[in-house]
């Protein structure tokens, strides 16, 4: 357990060995001694680790016996039976710390080494064919080094000396340097150049590596977050990542050419590392829009373009990425007619647009009878439709959670064409979302607050005024944790109003939870802005 707290944390209580661990100096926690408890803690120490054995005993009949006639188990037993518990999902070891301060990091990585699994401890990991449409996860691969290699992409990091790094857990088999292994993900193929063992940021160039190795690749091609690398004869795709969508974009404009360059380059590698960040390029304004998962997580993306690729550029205001949607069923009939001398374009589609639940995206589907609509032109329809979806009628927001049906329509054997039906399509959907009571969405986050307590009523106030609707308070030790929904837009710059609130004392975390209608007076404002 922690030796004070906040400012005062000193260092931690090991409840195992029955020493402290006390951090000195100002050197980010790389210095530390080990001492006796002092005596106002013993009392403290004694409950909490008699606590600690009881639970631990608990995993094994002869310890249990042994406990109880007096007998309490020595520091590696003790060990073995919290790793074994551990195992059994029993309980989860606390420890304590602060990562800000590096104060108790060195405790935690131990504590990762002595009772968190090996790979040889867990499960086979099940995956699918990548032929599979319907992925059933029927194929298994086991830490063995003697079956196919099968190994996941976790993680991209641009190193400035060997470029891309694409650091990978190997679930089974081997790999060695110069092998040719597939990217199932992706159905392309990668060849293994240089290998490394990474310790912290050292690098140990290696040759080989067996299952459960975590290893780094440098020069692949294809390998992105959430790949999966196997051997070519026995494929298999580990895990499919689905990464949610941008919830906030600023735009961002170099000052120079050669920034110009500097910035499309670093732009494209931070992309490659986070793939809940886009970039994508304005264009009626030609801009370049950063898109990313909140304020902090796009600041800190600049600051790396600033720092780590030398750009000069100059930053917008941040901007939610807003939604829109419909809100009843409606069917509308639309007919493009065009007459132009020769031959000209005929399409008539009379569809139903209808409002889905949040999160089920678009879906489009024919239910034609007969030839109204020839089968070549059902193509140009759907097509039709979608390329309206990214530019919504009211502000221009792509357009989300809805399907449309086509039940008829009429066409003519000379002038009807798929590029016909695909502009009669078009306007259909501008149309059509009017008339079923197109409206905005924005992006509602989870919020949470953990503050000491004579500040609970300012903070719950201030979220109120947000336009923030508060689910409930808990206590945290000595602390309040509140919890609230919040539109995004109300959020930009909370922190520093949480930190005057709180004398810098409260924090908060925030994540996108669901979208929900704009208020209609706001919605209004939107438009004016947007128009």
């Amino acid at each position: 357990f922690p030796i004070g707290a906040e400012d005062t944390l000193e260092g931690i209580v090991d409840l195992i060995k029955m020493e402290e661990w006390v951090w000195q100096g100002d050197d980010l926690g790389a210095s530390w001694i080990r001492q006796p408890i002092r005596d106002e803690l013993q009392a403290t120490a004694e409950e909490w680790r008699s606590t600690l054995i009881e639970a631990a005993v608990e995993q094994d009949d002869d310890a249990m016996e042994a406990y109880l006639e007096g007998d309490e188990p020595d520091e590696a037993t003790l060990r073995k039976l919290i790793r074994k518990g551990t195992l059994n999902l029993s309980f989860v070891p606390v420890l304590g710390g602060s990562a800000f301060k590096n104060k108790g990091v060195q405790p935690l990585l131990n504590a990762v080494v002595d009772f968190l699994p090996s790979p040889l401890d867990v499960p086979a990991y099940t995956g699918f064919s990548p032929d599979d449409e319907t992925e059933t996860r029927n194929i298994e691969r086991h830490a063995d080094d003697s079956e196919p290699f099968s190994g996941l992409a976790f993680k991209i990091m641009n190193d400035p000396f060997v470029g891309t790094l694409t650091f990978t857990r190997i679930y089974s088999g081997q790999i060695k340097k110069g092998d040719n292994v597939l990217n199932s993900t992706k159905g392309k193929k990668e060849r293994i150049g240089r290998m490394m063992m990474m310790h912290s940021n050292n690098r140990e160039e290696i040759e080989e590596a067996f299952a459960g190795d975590i290893i780094a690749l440098a020069g692949l091609k294809e390998t992105t977050t959430g790949d999966t690398l196997c051997d070519n004869a026995k494929p298999v795709v580990l895990e499919t990542m689905t990464f949610p969508d941008p919830v906030i974009e600023i735009a961002v404009e170099p000052k120079t050419k050669a920034d110009q360059e500097k910035m499309s380059a670093g732009l494209q590698r931070l992309a490659a590392e986070d793939p809940s960040f886009r970039v994508e390029t304005d264009i009626e304004s030609g801009q370049t829009i950063m898109k990313g998962m909140g304020e902090l997580h796009l600041d800190i993306l600049i600051d790396r373009l600033k720092r780590e690729f030398k750009v000069e550029a100059n930053i917008g205001a941040p901007q939610v990425a807003y939604r829109e949607t419909i809100s009843r069923e409606a069917e509308h009939t639309y007919t493009h007619k065009k007459q132009s001398g020769g031959s000209g374009q005929f399409a008539e589609v009379k569809m139903i647009i209808t409002p889905t639940a949040p999160g089920e995206g678009f879906s489009f589907e024919s239910r034609v009878v007969g030839g109204n609509v020839p089968k070549e032109y059902i193509p140009g329809v759907e097509k039709g439709v979608k390329s309206v979806m990214d530019s919504g009628p009211l502000a221009g927001f792509p357009v989300i959670d809805f399907k449309v049906a086509l039940i008829d329509g009429k066409f003519h054997d000379v002038d009807s064409s798929v590029l016909a039906f695909e502009i009669a399509a078009r306007q259909w959907m501008r149309e059509a979302m009017r008339k079923a009571g197109a409206k905005m969405l924005e992006p509602i986050m989870k919020v949470e607050v953990v503050t000491p307590e004579e500040y609970t009523g300012n903070i719950i106030g201030d979220l109120t005024s947000r336009r923030g609707q508060v689910q409930g308070q808990e206590t945290r030790g000595n602390a309040i944790v509140i919890n609230a929904f919040v539109p995004l837009a109300n959020m930009f710059g909370y922190i520093n109003n949480l930190r005057s609130m709180s004398s810098g004392r409260a924090q908060f975390t925030m994540q996108f939870d669901h979208y929900e209608a704009v208020p209609q007076n706001i919605s209004e404002e939107i438009q004016a802005k947007y128009a």
